[in-house]
């Protein structure tokens, strides 16, 4: 792989990760709520997902899409429908108090993480990205190290970004502000996200 093929890569990708969408939303939320660890603990699922999306798409994901194109659709409706129920978790509960900043310490780090799993590999941008665009990008038959290299640089890309936002909400400005305005604000941002699934899932 070449040294433009790479940086055009990690450009692409550093676009399609801070572009708005459901698992900024959700990390935004999550460390505004519950603190910096539980954010990064939400961070590293959402970039394992990608780098999830990123294998399959080297292991012939578009190929598939091509032999079996209900797939894809079937994946689609898959992800909107998660998204609703995003969307709808957070409109009933929004009017919870807000946990303490140190609770990821003791519970939900692994619900955390599959959170943000689930997140990303529900998220259709990411499939539409992996099945078409990246992988005209990638050389047609990568070397095993250049294929780690790639998966390497994606996660750092992906994680940078959501650890970032993590960090930036989960002081305590940000945090007293979305602790004044929670349930307005859960109201909105998960109505938001389930009008995005719907979208998606009746496209």
């Amino acid at each position: 792989m070449t040294l433009t093929a790479l940086l055009t890569l990690m450009g692409l990708q550093a676009l399609i990760a801070i572009s708005p969408g459901p698992a900024a939303v959700v990390t935004i939320k999550t460390s505004a709520a519950r603190g910096a660890k539980a954010g990064l603990l939400l961070s590293f699922g959402l970039a394992s997902a990608i780098v999830l999306w990123a294998a399959a798409a080297l292991a012939g994901l578009s190929i598939i899409f091509e032999v079996a194109p209900y797939l894809q659709t079937t994946l689609r409706i898959i992800g909107g429908l998660f998204l609703i129920w995003i969307g709808i978790s957070m409109i009933r509960h929004a009017s919870a108090p807000m946990a303490d900043a140190n609770e990821a310490d003791v519970i939900g780090g692994r619900r955390l993480f599959r959170l943000g799993l689930i997140t990303n590999l529900a998220n259709p941008k990411a499939l539409a990205y992996f099945a078409a665009v990246f992988v005209g990008i990638m050389p047609h038959d990568p070397t095993p190290a250049a294929a780690a290299t790639v998966l390497v640089v994606i996660f750092m890309i992906e994680f940078g970004w959501y650890a970032l936002l993590s960090l930036l909400f989960s002081r305590p400005s940000p945090r007293r502000a979305y602790q004044r305005g929670k349930t307005h604000l859960d109201r909105i941002f998960g109505g938001l996200i389930a009008a995005l699934g719907a979208r998606i899932a009746y496209n």
